[in-house]
């Protein structure tokens, strides 16, 4: 048999070859730390959005603050002498906007002595990242901060990470979505059953239930989707137990983690959780650090959601940068007996110092009884008087309630998600699994007539 010749090409491209492995060797692949630089001392912290709590609680730990957020709250902020600057942040800007825009307010903060900013709600946590990007003349700090924005980012850091995460994709429009969910039921073999396994379709940077959709069919792809829901994240259905962490971090490293149950997502939720899932704390600890490694977290409060399958292997959902919603700091704060909201803005200023955060933690394995919240949405458009049962207020378990009648008696039916809640009920006992009852019970009860 002859031999075969090799051509002078051949021999060139495995020499070009070799030259790129030892190119790919040398180079450091994988994901770029952040610098995560101290602010300078004796300088100020501006607070991005609009919260009361956060505000009571800079003066709690004596750092110098200014709040920057819409100027209808201006008036409020000159009567009650609150250092303030109003701010349009726009409708629904696009990144490169922020980005932009931040030149003009990160003048003003310098000016006023201002050299970090921290994040209060979902929408503000870019302008928080573009702002500190310039303090700290760090361009990757305003990536970072998209990172928790961008639900198709935040999934792929996610799973290069080591996180368990479902199947996901972009889609830019109904087709994309259609694909997706035939290959997905292809993969679990479901073609041909009745009954298709859902998938989820999401907008890239909003949070809680708005801009969710779950498709279980592909009628659903056309009845359920219109082209203003594009582009978004698809991906595929995590069944089991969501909860969402509360982890405080400083230095990299979990100092305290809250574990919230959502008893029924979007409408109730319960600190610390039953003791099904308190009994995996540990584990759910490990992912949460694993978060905190995979996404270069440093400082402040990170919000991740976890699903617990049936073999109780947890699976990432997503994380947010920003304090939780849901009154879930004021649950903590009533079965901790801690201050959530100081240990916040603790956590989130790189300056504090070791012995500002000794003491500031309870031992989170000893909750003082399980705490839990009912978010009320109206169920119909027109109201006129709030309709509490007499039995909930009359339950030991009862705290009390935020429901309020709207100073208009229509409502608006456009509204994404659930809509905004109109106050909540609040319940705090001893026994997890009463507290998880009374936060079954009234979800289909009309506290609005």
């Amino acid at each position: 048999m002859p031999i075969a010749r090799r051509s002078e090409e051949d021999f060139r491209f495995k020499e070009n070859d070799q030259k790129d492995r030892e190119k790919l060797y040398k180079l450091r692949s994988g994901p770029v730390s952040v610098n995560h630089n101290k602010r300078k001392e004796n300088t100020k912290i501006a607070l991005i959005g609009w919260g009361l709590p956060s505000m009571e609680a800079m003066q709690r730990v004596n750092r110098d603050f200014i709040v920057v957020s819409l100027p209808e709250f201006e008036p409020y902020a000159k009567k009650h002498e609150i250092p303030f600057i109003a701010w349009d942040f726009g409708k629904e800007p696009t990144y490169e906007e922020v980005y932009e825009r931040s030149a003009k307010l990160h003048d003003r903060l310098r000016e006023m002595n201002v050299d970090h900013a921290v994040p209060i709600f979902e929408e503000t946590v870019e302008w928080a990242g573009a702002l500190n990007t310039r303090f700290r003349e760090e361009p990757g700090l305003f990536d970072h901060a998209i990172l928790f924005r961008d639900k198709a980012m935040m999934k792929r850091r996610a799973h290069m990470g080591g996180l368990n995460v479902g199947v996901f994709e972009e889609a830019g429009n109904r087709e994309d979505v259609r694909r997706f969910f035939k290959r997905i039921n292809q993969a679990q073999l479901r073609r041909h059953q009745k009954e298709a396994d859902p998938v989820h379709v999401k907008a890239f940077n909003k949070a809680g239930a708005s801009g969710h959709r779950m498709i279980m069919s592909e009628e659903d792809i056309d009845k359920k989707l219109s082209d203003s829901h594009f582009p978004s994240l698809v991906e595929s259905h995590l069944p089991g137990l969501e909860i969402s962490c509360e982890a405080f971090v400083h230095n990299g490293k979990v100092q305290f983690l809250n574990v919230t149950e959502y008893i029924v997502f979007g409408y109730s939720m319960m600190v610390p959780p039953t003791k099904r899932v308190e009994k995996l704390r540990p584990q759910i600890r490990e992912e949460v650090q694993k978060v905190v490694d995979a996404f270069n977290i440093e400082y402040g409060v990170i919000h991740p959601e976890f699903f617990i399958a049936d073999d109780q292997k947890l699976y990432f959902g997503e994380v947010a940068y920003r304090l939780p919603g849901g009154h879930i700091f004021d649950l903590m704060k009533k079965t901790y007996g801690f201050d959530p909201y100081q240990a916040h803005l603790l956590c989130c200023d790189p300056n504090t110092t070791k012995e500002e955060l000794e003491g500031l933690f309870p031992d989170e394995t000893k909750a003082n009884g399980h705490a839990g919240s009912f978010l009320v949405y109206p169920k119909k458009n027109f109201i006129s008087k709030v309709n509490v049962p007499q039995e909930l207020e009359d339950h030991d378990y009862f705290e009390k309630h935020t429901l309020f009648k709207p100073a208009v008696n229509k409502i608006d039916s456009n509204q994404e998600g659930y809509g905004n809640h109109l106050g909540t009920v609040f319940f705090y006992g001893e026994d997890d699994e009463t507290v998880k009852q009374l936060l079954q019970d009234y979800v289909d009860h009309d506290f609005f007539q």
